[in-house]
């Protein structure tokens, strides 16, 4: 059994985290930021992206904003009350946080619609070749792998990155502008809920992690849940860069990705009974 984890510390301070769960984090910040820093990003602020790479953008990423409260379900499946600490936080907040997710869908249609995608072409539009790939992932763990793999892997990477991310875009006076003032609200709900300063999701889920795995878990658990979390940006990344330009050999990945880990199957990661 790993020794018991409670946060003392404020929840968005890193510091008030285990050593391996901040090492892990710096060790992550690399492959991050090359989502929060991709090109896309640029071109939408700058109100430039094309009409078809704003369609296989909004396309291309809709299965994950579509399945991501299944995400949350799969891994709420994994938890029984009363085995651990951890896995009563984590029933708690995944019961509580699917319903917050509800309406997440509908928003990223109205932004679509108010971008020029019709919500006939989000739903049944042919998405971009290699754009299955973080939606692919977050449901092989979510499905697969240990709660806490699920969680960080999803609610911690996927939703910390995309908070970074749609902050940068909200912010955007000109992508703003470029929706009519009459639907601009209405297009931008999304965005703005996701831009919220005060986001605390992901540290909530790192909180829950680390209560399920304790102060001083196995080396190899703790490389396992590195792996998960490079493994969520290194999707996004590949994602965003067959929305961005699919003509280029869909069989070659950007050189950055080439860098990352291979991951070539879960480690057995056998999580505390905090």
């Amino acid at each position: 059994m790993h020794a018991h984890f409670e946060r003392t510390g404020p929840l968005v301070e890193l510091s008030s985290y285990p050593t391996w769960a901040q090492d892990l984090v710096t060790a992550c910040q690399a492959t991050k930021q090359s989502v929060i820093d991709h090109e896309v990003w640029s071109i939408m602020c700058e109100a430039s992206l094309d009409a078809v790479a704003t369609r296989d953008f909004m396309v291309g990423v809709w299965p994950v904003i579509e399945r991501f409260p299944g995400y949350m379900a799969l891994n709420l499946l994994k938890t029984r009350y009363g085995r651990s600490k951890g896995e009563n936080m984590a029933r708690r907040w995944l019961v509580r946080n699917i319903r917050v997710e509800q309406n997440h869908a509908e928003y990223w249609l109205n932004w679509a619609e108010g971008a020029g995608v019709p919500e006939s072409e989000v739903l049944n539009g042919t998405a971009p070749y290699g754009t299955e790939s973080l939606a692919s992932w977050c449901e092989e763990v979510s499905r697969s792998a240990p709660l806490a793999a699920g969680m960080i892997a999803t609610n911690y990477a996927v939703e910390g990155a995309t908070g970074e991310w749609s902050q940068k875009v909200y912010e955007s006076v000109a992508y703003s502008e470029s929706f009519p003032k009459a639907i601009r609200t209405h297009s931008l709900r999304w965005l703005q809920l996701h831009a919220a300063y005060d986001d605390t999701h992901p540290w909530e889920a790192l909180e829950i992690v680390c209560t399920l795995v304790g102060h001083d878990p196995r080396a190899d658990e703790v490389a396992y849940l590195q792996e998960c979390v490079k493994r969520s940006y290194v999707s996004m990344r590949i994602t965003l860069d067959r929305c961005l330009d699919v003509r280029r050999d869909p069989w070659l990945l950007n050189e950055p990705a080439l860098d990352e880990p291979v991951f070539n199957g879960p480690v057995v990661a056998k999580e505390a009974a905090a």
